[in-house]
């Protein structure tokens, strides 16, 4: 008898850097590729590699894997699976960059002279040395939910404002051991890639991202704290790449903890603490009737409305 369990969705978190000259040939067949599958979510295409997040049937997404594997230059790509109980994205997007992910400092060749890769199981030992400065490479609104005990929040809104911060802590790393991490793998790279060309030798990033520590390592003997963000509609997730307690706010996109949701200036859809006081009267009245739509159109089943 045949089972009507409703199977999970693959998650795959995927980049390489490699040389793509052609990269501008690969978009349209790659997104028919994905779209012939019902595969959703993001690729990004430029002239340094791939990434993206995507997800689909367990069979769908394996098959992608393959066929990514099979192009020139993106043999061994970096992977990190996880599951979602629903389709985690609405559309397919394959897109042309200039960076997969965008720094703004030319030069910079990660397959070259990238830092020191760390497995998870030896990034304890690491961060914990007492000469070692950690530092998360993330944006501050992911920082805000979740990251490594004593890590150092840099505070930035994009990675473009990365080098300036190195350039303006330039003393405090001198005669470190230098430790980065991201999400899942691709910013820490490219960040060591840059902090190495500024001179510096013993600089370090956690291989597979927070999400391959959370996949790795046990909760009772992790150093993280919180929830890592994951830029599709779980939001978050959490030690073994369950997915986590956060929402966003769909207002200013900031992710909110159960703590934030307490607020009194948090109202679903309309405001939250980080936007509250940024944000007019006229603003939050805009935003009550979009999530006055939001909640017709899933009472009437449509699923999410445009823009939610």
């Amino acid at each position: 008898m045949t089972s009507s369990t409703p199977q999970p969705f693959r998650v795959a978190a995927l980049y390489r850097f490699a040389r793509l000259d052609a990269f501008e040939e690969l978009r349209a067949p790659l997104a028919a590729f994905c779209c012939g599958r019902g595969i959703k979510g993001t690729l990004l295409l430029a002239r340094e590699g791939i990434n993206g997040t995507v997800a689909g049937s367990e069979a769908d997404i394996a098959a992608l894997i393959a066929h990514l594997e099979a192009l020139e230059g993106l043999a061994g790509l970096e992977v990190k699976y996880s599951v979602a109980a629903e389709v985690p994205f609405h559309r397919m997007k394959v897109r042309l960059k200039r960076e997969i992910v965008t720094m703004g400092v030319g030069d910079i060749d990660p397959t070259t002279s990238a830092g020191t890769y760390v497995a998870p199981a030896d990034w304890n030992a690491l961060i914990s040395e007492p000469d070692t400065i950690v530092i998360d490479t993330r944006n501050t609104y992911e920082v805000s939910i979740g990251t490594f005990t004593g890590a150092i929040d840099p505070a930035t809104a994009s990675f473009r404002e990365f080098p300036a911060w190195v350039e303006a802590h330039r003393a405090e790393l001198e005669g470190r051991k230098v430790a980065m991490f991201c999400t899942g793998g691709i910013r820490c790279e490219k960040a060591t890639a840059y902090v190495k060309s500024l001179g510096f030798e013993d600089v370090f990033h956690l291989k597979g991202g927070i999400l391959k520590y959370l996949e790795d390592v046990p909760p009772e003997q992790s150093l993280w704290q919180g929830e890592c963000f994951v830029f599709d509609e779980r939001v978050s997730v959490s030690h073994g790449l369950a997915e986590g307690e956060a929402e966003l706010c769909r207002a200013c996109r900031h992710p909110l903890t159960p703590s934030d949701r307490l607020s009194p200036e948090f109202a679903a859809g309309v405001s939250c603490p980080h936007c509250f006081d940024a944000r007019s009267d006229e603003d939050r009245r805009r935003y009550a009737e979009r999530q006055r739509q939001v909640e017709l159109a899933q009472a009437r089943g449509r699923g999410p409305h445009i823009g939610s």
